[in-house]
């Protein structure tokens, strides 16, 4: 095909945003939550947190107003009463189960989870869940020392009073899938509390499509006192999971699939396509556009080096998991005993946490997961078909079941392009042809539409053939 012509069609194609029905565009109920969200509460619960004098593990749990269990306690109180004045739609309960002895733990100890569920309208999509996550324990500079103080404002009382704003705006609005609001102990003697959730979920079959730990989101200063309160960083690979899966001895499940996904991979150069990353890209266009100069810095990777967060046992089950934590961590207020050293102030208080940083940070969450939970799921079985020679791409794909289904969306960019560059409404049906874009030259994404305009993330096509 002539040059000219192919640049024509290329530009005849719909330059960002590619999950929105126009671009500029906004749903008046995600733009509601969003404009809901409150740095006055965020900063209450923060403080309120950081008052337990402790949220260590292994800490006392009789006390009202000391220790791990009379923060998980007020925890529940508080989204118990967001509940109440939604109507009781929050499903909010313990979720519990005793942790036997093992590095981290030196005897057994029960770890308690506070779990908030708002159950989906759509009977189509209401077995769709997505879940955020914020971890409620803290610790010193010793990780195994329960009794000296230990006010985890920023690890994790950023995280669990983000999620608990997020839970207590949004338990006031219908989605047609499930969301799952948690507060999760354990972690940082080994991510216990998530781990038990993501393994009782996967017993039971429970259809995560998406997960999200927000861990460190309260300070926008770094150690050398630069301020960034204009950006955070969203950590999302899924590779090195289905590398690790392979690897594995154990069978059934995602191990069994891992290998055959990475072989898939290899086939089609996906490996900055696995569900990690489309939801991370997803994200990152939502929340960017529903919070004007906040900027999401994608970061392929499933964590930090040397770190570890609650998306990690979801990660190790094959769902898409991410994690979204502060520009530049000053260290110095975490883990820390709290002390001062040559005029230095040591240890994670409140003084060091920007609320208002916290708040944006929990708009660009809330954006995404009402985006999430309002539109139809990813489409499923979406191939790419390689029986002919050509300069064509024909894509194809299993039909969604929502009544209010629209259509289908095809995304492409330039190999090595990070985010999608292009997109082109397909109309409601299950097979496609981009004429003179080769499939050899863009990497393709596949997303399903509603009649509201709400977006799915993007499903990566495999190598397809006929038998």
């Amino acid at each position: 095909m002539p040059r000219q012509i192919m640049l024509g069609l290329l530009a005849s194609a719909v330059i960002f945003p590619c999950y929105a029905a126009n671009p500029g565009e906004l749903n008046p109920q995600i733009a509601a939550i969003v404009a809901e969200i409150s740095p006055q509460r965020i900063e209450a619960r923060i403080r309120k947190l950081a008052g337990f004098h402790t949220r260590h593990t292994l800490s006392e749990t009789a006390s009202d107003s000391r220790g791990i269990g009379a923060a998980r306690r007020w925890i529940k109180a508080e989204l118990e009463q967001c509940s109440r004045a939604a109507g009781g739609r929050l499903q909010v309960a313990f979720d519990s189960y005793t942790q036997a002895a093992n590095r981290r733990i030196p005897q057994a100890v029960d770890i308690v989870n506070v779990v908030a569920i708002l159950p989906g309208t759509q009977a189509e999509a209401r077995e769709r869940y997505y879940v955020v996550s914020g971890h409620y324990d803290s610790r010193a500079t010793d990780v195994m020392d329960a009794v000296s103080a230990a006010p985890g404002a920023d690890d994790d009382a950023s995280g669990v009073a983000a999620m608990m704003e997020m839970a207590c705006v949004m338990a006031k609005q219908r989605f047609d899938a499930t969301l799952v609001f948690m507060a999760v102990a354990g972690e940082e003697q080994g991510l216990f509390g998530s781990t038990h959730w993501a393994e009782q979920a996967e017993k039971q079959g429970l259809q995560i499509a998406g997960m999200i730990t927000n861990d460190i989101i309260g300070s926008s200063t770094a150690a050398d006192g630069k301020v960034d309160n204009h950006s955070v960083r969203l950590f999302a690979n899924g590779l090195p999971a289905l590398l690790t899966a392979q690897n594995s001895a154990a069978t059934g499940g995602f191990a069994a699939r891992a290998g055959k996904e990475l072989k898939t991979i290899a086939q089609s150069g996906g490996e900055l396509d696995t569900p990690t990353h489309q939801l991370g890209r997803y994200l990152k266009e939502i929340g960017e556009r529903y919070v004007p100069g906040f900027t999401v810095t994608l970061i392929p990777r499933p964590d930090r080096f040397l770190r570890g967060g609650d998306h990690l046992p979801f990660l190790q089950r094959g769902v898409a998991a991410v994690r979204f934590t502060e520009p530049a961590e000053d260290f110095r207020h975490q883990h820390q005993d709290i002390r001062k050293e040559q005029g230095v102030q040591y240890g994670d208080l409140p003084e060091f946490v920007d609320f208002s940083y916290v708040a944006q940070v929990a708009r660009v969450n809330a954006a995404g997961l009402a985006s999430l939970a309002l539109a139809p799921a990813a489409p499923q079985e979406v191939g790419i078909e390689v029986s002919e020679l050509e300069n064509d791409t024909t894509l194809r794909w299993r039909a969604n079941s929502e009544p209010d289904l629209a259509g289908y969306r095809i995304l492409w960019r330039e190999p090595g392009a990070a985010l999608w560059r292009h997109s082109r409404d397909v109309g409601n049906t299950t097979r496609t042809t981009l004429k003179g874009i080769s499939k050899d030259n863009f990497v393709f994404g596949v997303v399903a539409l509603d009649r509201d305009g709400n977006a799915s993330p993007a499903s990566f096509p495999h190598p397809w053939r006929p038998n």
